[in-house]
Parts: structure tokens; C-alpha cells; sequence
């Protein structure tokens, strides 16, 4: 043997796709992923959002279709969001029993009882100003006054039907008030899955087109987190999980890859991780101008996700996703 010849020659393990498949560490599976829907008001509408190719707002009527497809290739969780007809200063839609959201979960739960619901808590797209807590003088955001709505509409939901309710609006204290408003209803099986770990984001924008939800004035900038902070993202998981949160979330999800591997790390709870719609749009937008194969992209980017600690996915990539890995196997 010559001098610097390689001992070791890990090529041996790329060397075959069998070989690759045998060694492979991480694996994605549909059952991983959760499809957002958005769900509108009135009756008859699949309305297409035009920064999000693919993506669409749903009657209940209409949403039989989508959820057979997307059981069919085994994505069998969404997470739900509610277009109220009309917006005022308190929120008042978020607490109708009969809106957009509770309307749905009553629906998929008698229609498709073996599928995981889940539900956004936040009043963004239920307040005419567009921010996720009721205002107090100056506008400013009012952090405990919101609290009581959120936990109210966390009960709507959860008499619905509701499995998971998933409070995103990042005022503090939100998950022990919704624990326990849940708890004295009874509702003591109902998952809360926190979005712990929210940044002030620019990947929000084609979702805030989505919902019609932009803020009127301002930013969020004062309840969601600074890009720039990494600590501060394992004080807000740990307390969540001293309140009661089930599952934990990191939002968005590949720009803050780092951040969910250390929340990962540092707490014991299943961890979610939601590719946001900017990033949706993003790779769609290269896709389409040749400039990316979009399907290998899909693919890797949800197992990068995946490899740094998210066990479950909120992904629009959700059907396309489990179809290339149903494909794959």
C-alpha cells in the first residue's frame, strides 16, 4: 500500500441506490406532513391565490376533494385557517361557532374521522387593523386582554372537534391560558401545539395575501421575534413547554434551520416546523423559470427540515410531497 492512500473511502456507502437506501439516517414519510387549508366563508368557492400557484381558499363545501387526494397518497393532518366575512376591533368572528374554521372541523370530522385537525388561534384575520391582539391606547398591542379571546377560541374550536389547536400569535402567557381553559371544559385530550418560536419574518408575505390578514398600521415586530436572536428562541420554547404546550413549532422553517436543531436539543417534546408560504412561493417561482428541478428541491428541502428535528411538517408541498415519495419507495 502507497503512502496517502485512502484507508477510509466512505464513496463505498454512495456507491449503489440500494446502498444509499440502506444507510440512509433520516426518512420522510406523508404521514409526517400536515396540509394547510384555508377556509372562506359563503358556499360553492375554490378561489386561487395568485402569490401562491397551487394554493387555494375553500368553501366547506368544497373541501371533500382536496382531503381525498391528499388521503389517498397518506396525508391524513391539516392545519386550519378561517376568512370571516366581515373584521371589527374585537375580533368578534373568532368566537362564532358557526364561522369558516368550526363549520370545517365539524365537517372533516364527520366526513373523515380518521383525519388529524388542527387549527390556527390567532385573531389577525378576524381584527379590521390586522394585528394579533386587540389594541389598547396608542395602539399599542394589548397583551392580556388578548388572552381570554385566544383561550375562548381555542374552546370554539375544541367543541367543534378540533384535535390540536395552534396558538401563532405569539402574546405571552398564551398557552397556559388556553390549558387551561381547556382543562375546566373538559377538554383534557385536545393538543396544543404552540408556535413557540415565531420570527418577525419577510417569508409571511404571499400568506398575508392568502388571509387578507396584513396589518393596517405598523408591523408584528413587538409580539414576533428578531431574526437576529437565538436565545431568546430557548426561552420562549422552554416556556411553552412549562405551560402545557404537546408539540412545539418553528416558523419558518429553513431560514431558521439552526434554531429548530437547538430547540430540538434542549426540550423533550415532538417538534413542528412550518414551511412558510414565502418560502413555498420561492421555490415555486424557480421552478417554473427552469431555474430549479422544483421536484428534487421539494424533496430536499422538507428532508433538511426533517434532519434538523421537526418530526411533523406543515408543508403546501404536503400532496406533491408524499406523491414524489410514494414514488420513491
Amino acid at each position: 500500500m502507497t503512502m496517502g492512500f485512502p484507508i477510509d473511502r466512505p464513496r463505498r456507502l454512495r456507491s449503489s441506490q440500494t446502498i444509499r437506501n440502506l444507510v440512509r439516517e433520516y426518512r420522510l414519510h406523508p404521514s409526517q406532513l400536515i396540509l394547510p387549508l384555508f377556509i372562506t366563508f359563503g358556499k360553492n368557492k375554490k378561489e386561487p391565490i395568485s402569490s401562491m400557484p397551487g394554493v387555494f381558499r375553500y368553501s366547506v363545501d368544497r373541501l371533500s376533494p382536496v382531503i381525498e387526494e391528499a388521503k389517498k397518497v397518506g396525508v391524513s393532518s391539516f392545519i386550519l385557517f378561517g376568512i370571516p366575512e366581515t373584521k371589527d376591533l374585537e375580533a368578534t368572528q373568532a368566537l362564532n361557532p358557526e364561522g369558516p374554521v368550526p363549520t370545517a372541523v365539524r365537517f372533516l370530522k364527520e366526513n373523515f374521522p380518521d383525519t388529524t385537525v388542527m387549527t390556527d388561534i390567532c385573531i389577525d384575520e378576524y381584527t379590521s387593523h390586522g394585528h394579533c391582539g386587540f389594541l389598547s391606547s396608542g395602539n399599542r398591542i394589548d397583551n392580556d386582554s388578548t388572552l381570554g379571546c385566544l383561550a375562548s377560541m381555542s374552546l370554539v374550536h375544541a367543541r367543534a372537534g378540533a384535535d390540536v389547536v395552534a396558538p401563532s400569535d405569539m402574546m405571552d402567557g398564551r398557552v397556559a391560558a388556553i390549558r387551561s381553559a381547556l382543562d375546566k371544559e373538559g377538554f383534557i385530550d385536545t393538543l396544543i401545539m404552540s408556535y413557540a418560536v415565531k420570527y418577525a419574518s419577510s417569508f409571511y408575505g404571499p400568506f398575508r395575501d392568502a388571509m387578507m390578514s396584513g396589518p393596517q398600521f405598523g408591523d408584528r415586530t413587538s409580539y414576533q421575534m428578531d431574526p437576529a436572536n437565538r436565545t431568546e428562541a430557548m426561552r420562549e420554547a422552554r416556556l411553552d413547554v412549562e405551560e402545557g404546550a404537546d408539540i412545539l413549532m418553528v416558523k419558518p422553517a429553513l431560514p431558521y434551520l439552526d434554531i429548530l436543531r437547538e430547540v430540538k436539543n434542549a426540550v423533550d417534546l415532538p417538534m413542528c416546523a412550518y414551511q412558510v408560504s414565502g418560502e413555498y412561493s420561492t421555490l415555486v417561482a424557480a421552478g417554473q423559470n427552469g431555474w430549479i428541478d422544483l421536484d428534487r428541491a421539494i424533496l430536499e428541502s422538507l428532508l433538511c427540515i426533517h434532519r434538523a428535528g421537526a418530526s411533523t411538517i406543515i408543508t403546501y408541498f404536503a400532496i406533491r410531497a408524499a406523491e414524489l415519495l410514494l414514488k420513491g419507495e
